[in-house]
């Protein structure tokens, strides 16, 4: 029997959570641009290296190790199995934004990856738990609504992050936006103690990391579609203000401006989620949040600023459409016991995507040498986005949870 409180206060608290660790997470793709003009050196050279100061193959490592620094969100989330999942949010959530903070006093380039490989991890797990947590407090009618609300949260402390690079100008702006991290930790700390545990006592808690034999197929298939969102996802986010503010010279006052309008979008993406989910079910959503987020991406980087344009408010409806559902399918298809674990694995498979995803867009990006041209990254966006789409034909291989009581 899993323990519920299925209460509007408690519900507002996890937003803020997602609020937190989103604001925190993006942060450095939001500065990206800035950072690496500052450590960098831009010249008139027709390459990526020349518009915005380094070379695509090292913004794409550098992402790459963000990426590859979530994966210790595997033993995080694991852990909250074992000892609590609350216990295990608090402490992830604080250290994560302090550690965001701390880049803030970055001499480096390197530097500023290293903070945010620490604090990755710390965020990624939290942004799991609060998906577990919030998925354990619902009723089975309310679960997707609930989900939506977390997404929400998530996407508007992303938001935040960006609208406020594009406020905040200077040589130093993005200092001041990685310090702001600071605030969110201070402020959301005592909220985190309203939060109930969930976990149940009387299950005898798992080895870390592992899945019971019979979750084994599940947890692959899982696996494979979050590898898939990763491989999208990692690039067209990570690159997205490079691309923007570097190659087609964005005003970052007109990308935040893009950024503030997207959330009606991303309002849109969510209650469509819901809906699709509850009437449909969880497996086509997912697929066409998938196929949609490759499609609007890949516009994005057609070439020129009203098809970026377009394709980043799509984009974020996609997203937004995506979210809920693959939360709400990933938690429901595992018992309670492994919960947490399951979704760390599949953090894991997202994790190896996205940083496929990086390199190979990263790479694909320095090879072509057009930067000056209007479709400077078409051809890495289509090589990078396209082709394991067709493997989206396995999730018929999953159960549908709609409607399905937790165990």
């Amino acid at each position: 029997m899993t323990p519920k409180r299925d209460g509007p206060s408690l519900a507002r608290i996890l937003v803020l959570v997602a609020a937190a660790a989103g604001f925190g997470q993006f942060g450095a793709v939001a500065s990206l641009a800035d950072v690496a003009r500052h450590f960098g050196t831009a010249s008139p050279s027709n390459s990526i290296v020349g518009a915005v100061g380094l070379s695509g193959t090292v913004l794409g490592s550098g992402l790459a190790i963000l990426r590859l620094s979530s994966l210790l969100a595997l033993p995080l989330a694991s852990l909250a199995d074992r000892v609590g999942r609350q216990r295990v949010l608090r402490r992830c959530l604080v250290v994560g934004l302090v550690a965001t903070g701390v880049a803030a006093l970055s001499p480096s380039y390197w530097f500023f990856v290293g903070c945010f490989a620490l604090a990755r991890p710390l965020l990624t797990a939290s942004t799991t738990l609060v998906q577990v947590v919030s998925v354990e407090i619902s009723s089975t009618e309310r679960r997707v609504q609930h989900l939506v609300w977390i997404a929400l949260g998530a996407g508007s402390g992303a938001g935040l992050s960006a609208v406020l690079h594009g406020i905040v100008r200077g040589p130093d702006s993005f200092r001041w936006l990685f310090a702001t991290a600071l605030l969110p930790a201070i402020a959301i700390r005592p909220l985190l103690s309203h939060i109930p545990e969930t976990r149940l006592h009387s299950l005898a808690p798992q080895r870390l990391g592992v899945v019971a034999r019979a979750s084994h197929g599940r947890l692959a298939i899982m696996a494979l579609l979050a590898f898939i969102i990763g491989v999208i996802t990692g690039p067209a986010n990570g690159f997205a203000f490079v691309y923007g503010e570097g190659i087609l010279k964005i005003s970052p006052h007109v990308v935040a401006t893009v950024v503030t309008v997207s959330s009606l979008g991303g309002l849109a993406g969510l209650g469509a989620s819901r809906w699709l989910s509850d009437r449909f079910g969880r497996r086509p959503t997912v697929v066409l949040g998938i196929v949609t987020c490759a499609l609007t991406s890949s516009l994005a980087y057609s070439g020129g600023r009203p098809n970026f344009i377009l394709g980043y408010l799509f984009g974020v409806c996609a997203a937004a459409l995506l979210a809920p559902a693959a939360s709400a399918l990933t938690n429901e298809s595992f018992p309670h016991v492994e919960r947490a674990t399951a979704a760390g694995w599949i953090v894991v498979a997202g994790v190896l995507g996205a940083m496929s995803g990086l390199i190979v867009f990263g790479a694909v990006g320095d090879s072509w040498r057009s930067v000056g041209s209007q479709h400077s990254l078409r051809l890495a966006a289509v090589v990078t986005f396209l082709p394991l789409l067709p493997l989206l034909a396995l999730v018929v291989r999953l159960p549908e949870t709609k409607g399905r009581d937790l165990h």
